[in-house]
């Protein structure tokens, strides 16, 4: 079994005085890509922004690559390769996407940037064609391209993506699975944050199923891919 990449252990957080994470246990390796499923309002995000150093964990423990993060500033998480493309996609609408690319290798990897484009524009060949076209006038595809490709440019240990089909076409959807397919057979550590169970089960090695802000079930993806308990839940089948 590769190295533990990411650990989190009893994690409680939330908003105020309102409690939203109830305990998450998770744990992502070196090169394996994990799912992260639910529905709107389980806390998928809200895991997310913790774990990014966005929001304060109220308890628990999150480890990243041997490191004690759960209380780093998230400048720190990002510093650590600890990256995500949130949800939205959040690029820059008014810098063209040469700029938004650079901007994503500013923290981590600024004296890499010329190699660190290269490799994202192999990845992403429309984004070389696109570098002085403005962000905002992009699809929505090619906005989530580019949001991905401006975490790339950090040259993350870990990348979590969260909602990268959302509000796309069902084509658009089908290229951006392929594209993150193509990411994890270069070995990228994915945590895939998705309520597009079915196409985030066929990708993942393992996956976590959050309802009410707590892990409800985990395996791998192909035995919780035939799971009758997801198959009702979250295929309709």
């Amino acid at each position: 079994m590769a190295e533990v990449l990411l650990q989190v252990s009893g994690l409680v957080s939330g908003y105020g005085r309102v409690q939203i994470l109830r305990g998450i246990d998770l744990t992502v390796h070196a090169g394996e890509t994990v799912a992260l499923l639910g529905s709107n309002g389980a806390g998928k995000t809200t895991l997310n922004n913790t774990l990014s150093g966005l929001i304060r964990a109220w308890d628990g423990r999150i480890s990243f690559a041997g490191e004690d993060i759960t209380r780093w500033h998230y400048q720190q998480v990002v510093q650590a390769g600890l990256i995500q493309v949130p949800e939205g996609r959040k690029i820059f609408p008014n810098l063209n996407v040469m700029e938004n690319l650079e901007l994503g290798a500013y923290a981590r990897a600024g004296q890499r940037i010329r190699s660190n484009l290269d490799k994202v524009f192999g990845i992403f060949p429309r984004l070389a064609e696109r570098t002085k076209q403005i962000a905002g006038t992009m699809s929505g595809g090619e906005q989530q391209m580019l949001a991905i490709g401006r975490g790339l440019m950090a040259e993350p240990r870990l990348m979590v993506l969260d909602e990268p089909s959302l509000g796309l076409s069902p084509l658009l959807v089908e290229e951006m699975f392929t594209l993150i397919g193509q990411l994890k057979r270069e070995g990228l550590s994915i945590l895939l944050v998705e309520q597009n169970v079915g196409q985030a089960l066929e990708m993942a090695d393992r996956a976590y199923v959050m309802e009410n802000g707590a892990i409800e079930h985990t395996g791998a993806a192909a035995d919780l891919m035939n799971s009758d308990i997801i198959r009702k839940a979250y295929l309709g089948l």
